[in-house]
């Protein structure tokens, strides 16, 4: 009798042992990475360079990069061809991913210009949820120094007003700065801009 209770004992401390032992398994992530323009629509264009390939390239580079996998990278435009801007919140909807990050381009008349904008919607929904992943974003694109950090602002863009979950828009650079346009069409700054912002979203 006394083994018997003895070995119901051992059962209960071994079964106790292995329920807080086991880890739950983390729900796996979605993000949506949306390369701004394509086919007809150039976006930004100079000396050569067009935003739709720089866009599409730190793209496919974030999907490439990842390596975790509860971390789903799910890319809008793989290929240079042109997107209306409801058919890409009409697939972001359908998907409900956790988070949207549509990557653009800047160009101003001003060369002097430079840096890294992030915009977030401003409906109350998603705008906190939004802003926070935008901090991180701008953040860490910014802390080597290649890109300089501009600001976080509210902008009333198609895909944030109508996407139905946290969206950003992130303006990776200036074309018409030459720092800039160096590092953001080179193969190590597309490489480095996809690694930070793929970190930033995890």
């Amino acid at each position: 009798m006394k083994n018997r209770i003895k070995f119901s004992a051992l059962l209960g401390i071994l079964g106790l042992a292995v329920i807080f032992s086991f880890k739950p398994l983390e729900a796996k992530k979605t993000i949506v990475i949306d390369a701004g323009h394509g086919g007809k629509d150039l976006g930004a264009d100079m000396y050569g360079f067009q935003e739709k390939l720089i866009t599409e390239t730190i793209a496919k580079k974030i999907k490439a990069l990842n390596k975790d996998s509860n971390l789903e990278i799910v890319l809008l435009r793989d290929s240079d061809r042109e997107m209306e801007l409801s058919e890409r919140v009409s697939i972001i909807n359908n998907l409900k991913p956790d988070l949207v990050v549509s990557l653009h381009v800047s160009k101003s008349m001003n060369m002097s210009v430079n840096g890294v904008d992030v915009y977030v919607p401003s409906n109350e929904t998603f705008h906190e949820k939004s802003k926070e992943s935008a901090v991180i974003v701008i953040d860490k694109m910014t802390e080597a120094g290649n890109l300089a950090k501009r600001r976080v602002s509210e902008a009333p863009f198609y895909i944030l007003k109508n996407a139905s979950c946290p969206v950003m828009t992130v303006q990776i650079g200036f074309l018409s700065n030459e720092k800039d346009r160096d590092y953001i069409t080179s193969e190590k700054g597309q490489t480095e801009i996809a690694l930070n912002i793929l970190e930033a979203v995890k």
